[in-house]
């Protein structure tokens, strides 16, 4: 029998809970989800550890927020104490065809598979809202439901001697939604939750998506049974470790942001270390390098989201015309995409140590154009680059 606390909080689960899981994951799949699991509003002691460990050593660069609010990030209730389960959520964004085959066009630059479409913090907050609607409104049913139950036992009880003792009424459940914009721990709730494990390269992997799940939460004051492991795993297999470029894995399960190209291209404001700068290739915008490599990768489905398509514009654009945008072509150009969140200077920062990286001295007058530019960044890495080009011509 569910009891009510004093604050109003079940602490346990309602009678046919296994039936209203059952029902929100059948929603979940219908709304465009593509994987759901749920699990306690509890993380381990060693999430917290994993972290700390991730902040002392530095590895988190410039990303100050990681570090301000890690009580809530590793520990849900922290961040709201009446959580009790997390429903976590997967949509898919595999993509089709080889996602690095763009590196090997060198007058090309090569953005993340993530970046290719629309912004997906959008699509999925408002999946996850939806979603969320449902849970209240069948959870409601639920514990009106149980109160029912509860009120009947009660009476049944009555007699002269014990009058029926008042039943406080279970109240509707309570939900909070994220998608990566709150400081809660996608991927090991994820991987509690049975979507997958988190591999050696950190991020999460399906057996049936691989590495192409984009994440959300729907945190509850529902108590829910807890789904099964996923099962699966890495093994010996060290693929994604040998395929970074900057080498920024110090050990498995570890990365060091400040060498990853996602970090260098999308989160670093200043000029790119020139240590990292031949690594980098052409990549523009962030890197699948480490994703793409993982064999679980051919169990996944291409994309089923509509809206998740690729902008045939960015999945291989022109390094010449990217490099000539100022900031009002390069705004109207990214309206809608995650690009538009780094702003024209770093973009074009990026665009230039491709061009540099490019072995085209074709392309030579381009960045030789920029070098009077009036960021600072921007004409540093101009400049750097018509060196590197200078040294490619006959």
């Amino acid at each position: 029998m569910s009891k009510v606390d004093s604050a109003g909080q079940v602490d346990a689960m309602l009678p046919g809970a296994e039936k209203l899981a059952a029902r929100i994951r059948e929603k979940a799949l219908a709304l465009g989800f593509d994987a759901i699991g749920f699990c306690p509003a509890h993380l381990g002691p060693e999430v917290r550890e994993r972290l700390t460990d991730f902040l002392a050593k530095g590895y988190h660069g410039e990303m100050g927020w990681l570090a301000e609010r890690a009580d809530q990030r590793t520990q849900p209730t922290t961040l709201w104490p009446d959580a009790r389960t997390v429903i976590a959520l997967g949509v898919s964004y595999a993509p089709e065809g080889d996602p690095l085959a763009t590196l090997r066009l060198p007058d090309r630059g090569n953005i993340s598979v993530y970046a290719r479409h629309r912004d997906y913090h959008d699509l999925i907050k408002g999946m996850l809202k939806h979603l969320a609607q449902f849970v209240v409104r069948e959870g409601t049913l639920a514990a009106e439901r149980a109160s029912a139950t509860m009120q009947h036992h009660a009476s049944r009880q009555d007699s002269a001697a014990h009058p029926t003792p008042n039943v406080p009424d279970i109240p509707p459940p309570g939900v909070k939604v994220f998608v990566d914009t709150a400081p809660v721990a996608e991927k090991p709730l994820a991987a509690q939750a049975g979507l997958g494990w988190q591999g050696k390269h950190t991020n999460l992997v399906s057996r049936s998506h691989g590495s192409w799940l984009f994440l959300g939460e729907i945190y509850t004051t529902l108590v829910l049974p807890a789904s099964p492991p996923s099962g699966g795993g890495c093994g010996t297999c060290t693929r994604c470790l040998t395929a970074c470029p900057t080498q920024a894995f110090p050990a498995p399960y570890q990365m060091d942001a400040r060498r990853c190209i996602s970090y260098l291209t999308i989160e670093h404001a200043g000029p790119i270390p020139l240590e990292f700068r031949p690594a980098i290739g052409t990549h523009i915008y962030g890197c699948d390098d480490c994703l793409a490599v993982c064999p679980w990768n051919r169990f996944a489905q291409v994309s089923r989201q509509i809206k998740l398509q690729p902008r045939p514009d960015l999945i291989a654009p022109d390094l010449t015309s990217l490099s000539q945008l100022d900031d009002a072509a390069f705004r109207q150009k990214f309206s809608g995409s995650p690009i538009k969140r780094i702003g024209r200077n770093r973009f074009v920062r990026n665009v230039l140590i491709a061009i540099g990286n490019s072995g085209l001295p074709d392309l030579l007058p381009h960045a030789h154009a920029l070098t009077q530019d009036p960021d600072s960044v921007v004409a540093e890495a101009a400049q750097w680059a018509v060196t590197r080009l200078k040294a490619c011509q006959p």
